[in-house]
């Protein structure tokens, strides 16, 4: 890495204390203040594709606020990430919230604008609905990007009501649109009743594989760990991660939430996994706070952007070499 990159860094806590200050993630600069970032983290406070309960259009300000106590080194990966590479915090994308086809245009209309400075996207959700024009705009730079799609629900729904954009959609839209590598797609920590058998079959034919929340229980991370990177190798990954594939004890605060999950520890552990993927973007979804006790979910939900941006940085730090 060239000794004049110098990367601004998270406001020093020993100075100002946590919980004093603007709630930018990480306490990390703005993308204003830096001019450019390697990764933005933006968010999308957009939540009218929901079918059940409604609120994750609070969940980027929800996440930012937990992530004040994120500190600036990673043990578990052995890395600074703010050092690495210039992380800023993008601010939101405003959505038309009465016009779902106009929010999903603006959406990608905005994230291809951030993919064009060369920043990758750490973004928070939002409901669901988000990633359709997320992986449009990082496919338009990279052609269609392997998936890992982390979800109690299978998102591959045809419609809901005839709405073709929701959040139980995106995935099916994804693949109708030829963004998704469809040798490489992966669901993780799906569990609970569905509509039919067939939204089984429906989904197998999309291509998806299906890593349920038992699976990980009964095989463990590592052995769960090296089936993804396999099926990953080093195609462009794009990582969508609904909060709601943490077991309601974990993450309370969301709208569809399902027993029988992962813990935050296993889903942490399998993001780790993934070190020297070639992680090209990514979102976090489905925080809802109204219905958060303590800000458990938040807090998981800093903690697995953190090690998201940790992977791009690192990653982005190999490549300068």
């Amino acid at each position: 890495m060239s000794s004049s990159f110098e990367p601004r860094g998270p406001i020093d806590s020993s100075r100002v204390p946590r919980y004093a200050g603007p709630a930018t993630f990480a306490r990390l600069p703005r993308l204003d203040e830096v001019g450019r970032a390697d990764v933005a983290v933006v968010g999308v406070p957009f939540d009218t594709g929901v079918s059940y309960r409604p609120g994750a259009r609070f969940g980027g300000n929800a996440i930012r606020e937990a992530s004040r106590l994120l500190r600036p080194y990673n043990p578990a990966q052995d890395a600074s990430p703010f050092a690495l590479a210039q992380v800023a915090d993008a601010g939101d994308i405003a959505a038309n919230p009465f016009n779902i086809n106009e929010a999903v245009e603006t959406v990608e209309a905005a994230a291809r604008d951030l993919l064009a400075t060369g920043a990758r996207l750490m973004t928070l959700g939002g409901d669901h609905t988000i990633a359709l024009p997320l992986l449009r705009a990082v496919a338009d730079r990279h052609g269609p990007v392997a998936l890992l799609h982390f979800d109690a629900h299978l998102d591959t729904w045809d419609t809901y009501f005839g709405a073709e954009y929701t959040h139980g959609t995106p995935f099916r839209r994804a693949v109708e649109e030829g963004i998704l590598d469809t040798s490489a797609l992966s669901h993780v920590g799906t569990r609970g009743p569905l509509y039919g058998k067939q939204d089984l079959d429906d989904d197998e034919k999309l291509g998806f594989g299906i890593v349920t929340s038992a699976d990980v229980m009964r095989r463990g991370v590592d052995e769960v760990v090296q089936q993804l990177r396999e099926r990953i190798g080093t195609r462009p990954l794009y990582v969508s991660i609904d909060i709601d594939v943490l077991d309601p004890a974990h993450a309370p605060g969301t709208g569809t939430p399902e027993a029988g999950g992962l813990t935050s520890r296993e889903l942490l552990e399998i993001l780790r996994g993934l070190a020297g993927c070639n992680l090209v973007s990514a979102d976090l979804v489905e925080v809802a706070p109204a219905y958060d006790h303590a800000e458990i979910t938040s807090v998981a939900a800093s903690h697995t952007a953190y090690e998201l941006t940790t992977l791009m940085a690192r990653q982005i730090a190999a490549e300068r070499g």
